[in-house]
Formats: structure tokens, C-alpha cells, sequence
């Protein structure tokens, strides 16, 4: 496949629904609230896993930045959550299959400006797939901390494990990264050759598959030694999160938009929300900051 500079591509940013959410809890009083972490980026507004989606969140009040990783051709970690482009730009070009250099002439931003005129920004013009270094150098400094998602096929596993080890190293961010992962097999490599690392194992509820008791979610991640659980909010329980703090792991809900996940976070003893539109959720904090002063 041939690629041209400059080509306007797809950037979709699928918001999940919040509509079954249950009452808030009540706010226990002078409590630890959950940081906000914004899901690719500020998602909801900018182009998916771009430095601009990233600038975004931190300016609307983030207080970390969640975004995917994968291995392109050239063997380089570079930040996108599909396999592919077909999704986010409009074609069915593999990840794997493009180099780093052929992924930076491909113009996101001006095609998330194009296809969503309402949340179109001019800055958004020109962004590309960054690469992992590259969002090291210019976000790290600015925020803490940093979920780094693997997204890999078995075979690429450790490899893109040493990769993003290597980066983490390199920039002297393993204070500020957290690695996450739906494989426990990557977890437990990352676990094995950087121990120093935090890590977070992540599970969602998948249909036709049992449900995953507090029991079965702490076995797997105490298995391959992970410091946190990254939950789907179908799976977030009092109990389960009572269970993982008794095994010293601190527990994330991903992915959550409505301001009430802040209350119930808090009342819940959650470490953090993963969100998409983390200004919405920083506006719902101050205001209960405030109405507790």
C-alpha cells in the first residue's frame, strides 16, 4: 500500500454509555479522592492517542494519561490502540505492516477535523501516530502518571515488552509509568526483566464467558504479580475492590464519563477513573471539593 504525505484520514472515538449507572453512595467525609486519567487522551474532544488528545487532557484538568502501544514494522512502539487503520483512518493498512516513518506522514487531526466539524480545533491539523519516545519527551514531564497499554499478538510479546521497558528506562520514568495489559503473559514478562515497574492487570467482561468472581480476578493477577486491576465498570464491586486492597493491590475502573463515578470512586476507594472526558469529571471533583469545604 502506497502512502502519501498529508492524507486525510478516520478518527473515530467510540464513547461508552453510562445510562445504567446505579445511585450514588454517599461521600464519606475527608477522603482520598481518585485521580482522573484521561482514556487515549482527552477523547471525547480530540483525535484518539495524539499529542493534541494529550495536551487536551492535561489542560481540562487530567491528572495522568492512559493510551496504547503497539510494534510497527520497523520494530518501534509507536501510540495506537487498533491492529489496524481501518477504524481511526479509513483504511485497512496493519499496524505491523507500516514503519514508523510511513505512520508520520498520515494526517489525523486533519481528518478528525473534517469528519467532526463540532470539535474540530486548528491545532488538531497535522497530528500523526506519535511514537512512544516521542510522548515521553513532550507529556511525561507534565503528568503522573502514565498507563501504557501493550496491545500485541502472542508472538510479539516480548518483544514489545523490551521495547517499552527500554523506553521507560531510557526517559527514567519508572516512578511514573504504570504498564498495563488484558495479557497476563505480557504483565509477568514485564515483571521478570523490570520488577522495579508498576504494573496493572487488566479484565473486561466477555460474552458467552463466565463472569469473573473477586476470587478469579485476584488469582490472575496475583499470578503474574500485578500491583494493580484495571476493571471494566461492569466488574467494579465494593467487595472485589475490599478483597484486591487486602492483597495490596489498588484497583483502576475504566471507562467512565459520568460525573457520579466520581462520588462512587471515592465512596469505593478506587485509586483512579479512566475517562474520555476527564474536563467533565475535574468540573464534577471541584464541585464536591468545594460543597465538603
Amino acid at each position: 500500500m502506497k502512502l502519501h504525505p498529508g492524507k486525510r484520514l478516520h478518527v473515530e472515538a467510540a464513547l461508552p454509555s453510562d445510562s445504567n449507572l446505579l445511585p450514588d453512595p454517599p461521600l464519606p467525609p475527608d477522603s482520598n479522592f481518585p485521580l482522573i486519567i484521561a482514556h487515549r487522551g482527552a477523547s471525547a474532544v480530540a483525535p484518539e492517542n495524539t499529542l493534541a488528545a494529550f495536551e487536551r487532557a492535561l489542560l481540562d484538568g487530567a491528572d495522568g494519561i492512559e493510551f496504547d502501544v503497539r510494534l510497527t514494522r520497523d520494530r518501534l512502539p509507536v501510540v495506537i490502540h487498533d491492529p489496524t487503520l481501518k477504524r481511526t483512518a479509513g483504511f485497512d493498512a496493519s499496524i505491523a505492516a507500516l514503519s514508523s516513518t510511513e505512520l508520520a506522514t498520515i494526517d489525523l487531526g486533519s481528518w478528525f477535523n473534517r469528519r467532526f466539524p463540532a470539535r474540530a480545533r486548528a491545532e488538531y491539523s497535522g497530528e500523526t501516530v506519535p511514537t512512544l519516545s516521542r510522548v515521553f519527551e513532550l507529556i511525561a514531564p507534565r503528568c503522573r502518571p502514565l498507563y501504557v497499554e501493550l496491545k500485541c499478538e502472542a508472538a510479539e510479546t516480548n518483544a514489545l515488552v523490551e521495547k517499552v521497558v527500554a523506553e521507560v528506562r531510557a526517559h527514567e520514568l519508572e516512578g511514573r509509568v504504570v504498564i498495563e495489559s488484558f495479557s497476563l503473559t505480557a504483565i509477568a514478562e514485564v515483571k521478570r526483566i523490570a520488577p522495579e515497574l508498576r504494573t496493572a492487570a487488566a479484565f473486561e467482561r466477555r460474552p458467552g464467558r463466565p463472569l469473573l468472581t473477586s476470587r478469579t480476578l485476584l488469582r490472575h493477577a496475583r499470578a503474574c504479580r500485578a500491583d494493580e486491576l484495571a476493571l471494566a465498570r461492569s466488574l467494579v464491586s465494593r467487595g472485589t475492590v475490599e478483597a484486591a486492597r487486602a492483597c495490596g493491590l489498588q484497583t483502576v475502573v475504566w471507562t467512565v464519563d459520568h460525573p457520579s463515578w466520581i462520588k462512587r470512586a471515592n465512596a469505593l476507594g478506587l485509586h483512579a477513573v479512566i475517562t474520555n472526558d476527564p474536563a467533565s469529571m475535574r468540573a464534577a471533583l471541584d464541585d464536591i471539593r468545594h460543597r465538603k469545604q
